[in-house]
């Protein structure tokens, strides 16, 4: 404790002696008493003796004030309640009292009690208060566990001790909620809170006290000793046995961790934030010393810390409710044990250890547990006894139980059993199993990447990847990709590929490529438990390209052949493509689900079919462009035919488009695009149509009209401001002056358009924007996200050519924003640039957008000119310094 207190009660009782206004002495006093707590806190100070010093300081200032407006003969009790009553403090915590009252007559205390309220409250204190006779309060705590849980734990500051000890008899165990309903209730609300936050305690802007393995835990777990025990501290639960030494001190040191996070937040803000929201988390790994390194920033190590203390005490929390459902509710009533083999047996449906030192006899059982869980699905899972022992000899998964042929066995056998894959590497992972047997998995645990695209750490996302590879194989789930399910029944070896999900992101934080590493780390595995060496290279093989489809997918044209072929030269065979198909689909999913849409499926799927096309027509016949577009033309030509639109009318629309325009058009959407343009009207346009598109998964935003060079800018402004997300834009002008735009758009949800009345509102506003006279540039109104804020992607700007065709590739990764394509669009009309494809990827807070485009007379950019200026007017219209270094 410091030398120098926060608070001199002597001194304060002498200044309030000599004043007849309180106010300002006590307002000076919290400011002070606020001011010292930050400083020694800063100092380095045990965040434990400050919550406390906190508490009692707040004790003085009740109790003063307390005096100054209750008469003293009154019978009544000022009592902390909930953590106030543990006598545990934060600076912007609640203080939470309840005043006591007898059950006679009180009206003439009313405005006494009043004025000491409003008094609370103007010195500066969040005051959380319930006045209450002792009946009410009985009343009310058999109505409602919580005031039960407040009062348990409650504490008297200033009163009647007859009157506070006749309530805390009165709401005790013996009275109301017996131990066994109120551990029941106890752990519904656990398992309701939990589910509030995802049940996961991963989430990227965690709640400290609220989520799972948060200071609530820890809580739950002192509210039930104190109940079912009358244990007056968690360490009496050592002394039940319900608790190791060991245990305890990960309980008290994860408290302490998760205390000086909440105080350095509530500190920070000035009032109580219990939410690790990203822009306090840069601040606090400074505040704690983390300083960025080559590979790893201050902020992942810091939140890495955070995630792995969170994860600690989530599962201690759920081993010892395990615990106590066995002392409480079950009341050590066990039934007699069911053997399953020398080394297990199953009681009352959990699985346990025929005897204590199984696993220091047979360590190889520690892999055994999980495999006997997938085999007798009628478990329930593993006794909290068992639990226990696993976590005390984890320890002896070293070199030589890596190198034990019957444990490669077990764990291959793992990987190929038909049920229970998923459920059981996410409990080794919970056990502290798996980043041992597989000691590269340590590294991710806990491991976040400071970004909006990945919304998981690492090992989290690394089994939602398997969970979703499992979800192929499982008929009932066939519905929901359908190819997938089908690729995935054909595959010969399916555990190849829930090894390479395992293992594709393993090489995270350990610098240089990560899919570099993680390859040689998953062949030296797969060759160290026997598999093949052709199995061996490919799970190798997947984990080094897990990204090329995605990548391609997304950054490339593929309606190009040659972008297809030369992406099926590099699969090399239909064997590899359905498995990085499924690993690309899987891994696509669990990086960010709400990100996940219609759209990223559709392109994936059209990338894998194209390919597996190539790859069964043979490398050697690669398709050629003109073969392709004369396929289209004549499919479209009959059904325009069907519907009475002559070969010769289609042609003449036909011949004054470019080849460009074919190749990235498909049949039906040529047939859909050249009926609706030859049935138009001059009084139709600008025409504005849309349709589902089924096969691209999202809405196609269609216009025909005159050309004009603000036109890509006035469509992405109004569909922005119609809160869309463009994926994808193609812009043909046709040789007689008017152009055919096609946008593939999806609702904010990454759901297609639906309703009429949504989809009319969508064509009533692009008619009103491109009817326009006068094309002034227009912003987007919509603010920015607080997420967004907390993340600066440095504008980068580069210019390529594209091989074999007539156009720039220009690169744009900056910021996510809203407006970001109606600025570039307005950059490209100020330096007459006319754009013919954009492909759009938002990760996380990231864009990374491509657009091929040429100058006003179709050429592809040559001059340096042309260059610094679409990049001067990007730059400017994005808020941002203009120098002359491009990337060419």
């Amino acid at each position: 404790m410091s030398n120098h207190p926060i608070f001199d009660l002597k001194a304060f009782e002498h200044k309030l002696k000599r004043t007849d206004n309180p106010l300002p002495l006590f307002q000076q006093a919290i400011k002070e008493g606020t001011d010292k707590l930050t400083a020694r806190f800063e100092a380095g100070e045990a965040v434990t003796s400050l919550v406390r010093a906190r508490a009692t300081f707040i004790d003085n200032l009740l109790i003063l004030a307390w005096h100054q407006y209750i008469p003293a003969k009154a019978h009544l009790a000022l009592i902390a309640v909930g953590g106030y009553g543990r006598g545990e403090l934060h600076p912007g915590s609640d203080v939470d009292i309840l005043i006591l009252l007898d059950n006679e007559n009180h009206t003439h205390l009313n405005e006494h009690l009043e004025l000491l309220l409003t008094f609370l409250w103007d010195i500066g204190l969040e005051i959380g208060h319930s006045v209450r006779t002792l009946a009410e309060c009985i009343h009310e705590a058999k109505k409602d566990i919580t005031i039960t849980t407040n009062l348990m734990e409650s504490r008297l500051l200033v009163g009647s001790l007859r009157l506070f000890k006749s309530m805390r008899e009165a709401t005790g165990p013996n009275q109301i909620w017996p131990s066994d309903k109120f551990f029941a209730a106890k752990w519904e609300e656990q398992k309701q809170r939990h589910n509030k936050y995802g049940d996961t305690a991963y989430n990227l802007e965690p709640n400290i006290k609220e989520g799972p393995g948060g200071l609530r835990d820890i809580q739950m777990i002192g509210w039930v000793a104190k109940r079912h025990f009358n244990a007056k501290s968690m360490r009496d639960l050592v002394f039940e046995g319900f608790l190791t030494e060991l245990e305890y001190h990960a309980l008290i040191e994860g408290e302490i961790f998760l205390w000086k996070i909440r105080f350095a937040l509530h500190i920070l803000n000035n009032r109580r934030e219990d939410r690790l929201l990203f822009d306090y988390q840069r601040t606090l790994a400074d505040l704690f010393g983390f300083e960025d390194k080559e590979h790893n920033l201050a902020v992942e190590q810091f939140m890495q810390l955070y995630y792995r203390n969170i994860m600690r005490l989530n599962r201690l929390n759920e081993m010892l409710l395990q615990h106590f459902e066995e002392a409480i509710l079950l009341k050590d009533q066990l039934e007699k044990p069911v053997k399953i083999n020398a080394r297990f047996q199953s009681r009352n449906g959990f699985l346990e250890v025929t005897k204590k030192n199984i696993f220091r006899t047979h360590p190889i059982a520690l892999l055994e547990v999980f495999l006997l869980l997938q085999q007798n699905p009628s478990l329930k899972g593993v006794r909290a006894s068992t639990i226990r022992l696993i976590r005390s000899y984890r320890h002896l998964i070293n070199d030589d139980f890596r190198n034990d042929l019957c444990a490669r066995k077990l764990f291959i056998e793992i990987m190929q059993q038909p049920q229970g894959i998923t459920h059981e590497l996410r409990r080794m992972n919970n056990y502290g199993i798996l980043a041992r047997y597989i000691p590269g998995f340590r590294n991710i645990v806990g491991r976040m990447q400071y970004d909006l695209f990945h919304v998981y750490t690492v090992d989290e996302h690394t089994l939602a990847v398997t969970r979703n590879l499992r979800r192929f194989a499982v008929p009932k789930h066939a519905h929901e990709y359908p190819l997938c399910s089908e690729v995935m029944d054909s595959l010969p070896k399916p555990e190849l590929l829930y090894l390479a999900g395992l293992f594709h992101d393993i090489g995270k934080g350990r610098g240089g490529n990560h899919s570099t590493i993680g390859a040689v780390d998953a062949l030296t595995f797969c060759q160290h438990h026997n598999l093949s060496d052709i199995d061996s290279k490919l799970v190798a093989w997947l984990v080094e390209k897990h990204l090329i489809f995605s990548m391609t997918a997304q950054r490339k044209d593929i309606s190009d052949p040659d972008v297809i072929q030369d992406f099926a030269e590099e699969i090399g065979d239909t064997t590899r493509l359905d498995y990085l198909y499924l690993l690309t689909v899987a891994d696509s999913r669990a990086t960010n689900p709400a990100r996940w849409n219609s759209w990223k499926s559709a392109i994936l799927r059209e990338l894998y079919l194209s390919t597996k096309q190539a790859l069964e027509r043979g490398l050697h016949k690669p398709q050629i462009l003109d073969e392709l577009i004369n396929e289209k033309r004549e499919d479209a030509l009959k059904q325009l035919e069907e519907i009475g639109i002559t070969q010769a009318c289609a042609e003449v629309l036909w011949d004054t488009l470019s080849e460009d325009y074919f190749q990235h058009t498909s049949a039906n959407a040529l047939t859909w695009q050249t009926r609706h343009v030859l049935e138009s009207t001059p009084t139709d346009l600008p025409l504005v149509l849309l349709r589902r598109q089924t096969s691209r998964g999202g809405t196609e935003v269609f216009h025909y009209g005159k050309n004009d060079s603000n036109l890509f800018a006035l469509v992405t402004t109004a569909l922005d401001q119609l809160n869309l997300n463009i994926v994808e834009a193609r812009i043909e002008t046709a040789s007689t002056g008017y152009t055919l735009n096609s946008y593939q758009v999806l609702e904010k949800n990454g759901k297609p358009i639906s309703g009429q009345h949504r989809k009319q509102e969508i064509i009533n506003a692009l008619k009103k924007g491109l009817s326009q006279k006068e094309h002034t540039e227009q912003g987007v109104s919509r603010r920015i996200s607080r997420r967004l804020k907390s993340f600066n992607t440095p504008t980068q700007i580069t210019f390529g050519q594209v091989p074999g065709h007539q156009l720039t590739i220009m690169k744009l990764i900056t910021s996510d924003r809203p407006g970001l394509l109606s600025q570039v669009g307005w950059a490209f009309a100020s330096c007459h640039i006319s754009l013919h494809t954009a492909k759009i990827a938002t990760l996380g807070a990231t864009a990374e957008d491509i657009f091929f485009i040429t100058d006003s007379n179709n050429q592809p950019l040559t001059e340096t000119t042309q260059f610094n200026c679409i990049k001067k007017a990007l730059l400017e219209n994005l808020n941002e310094e203009h120098h002359d270094e491009l990337g060419q």
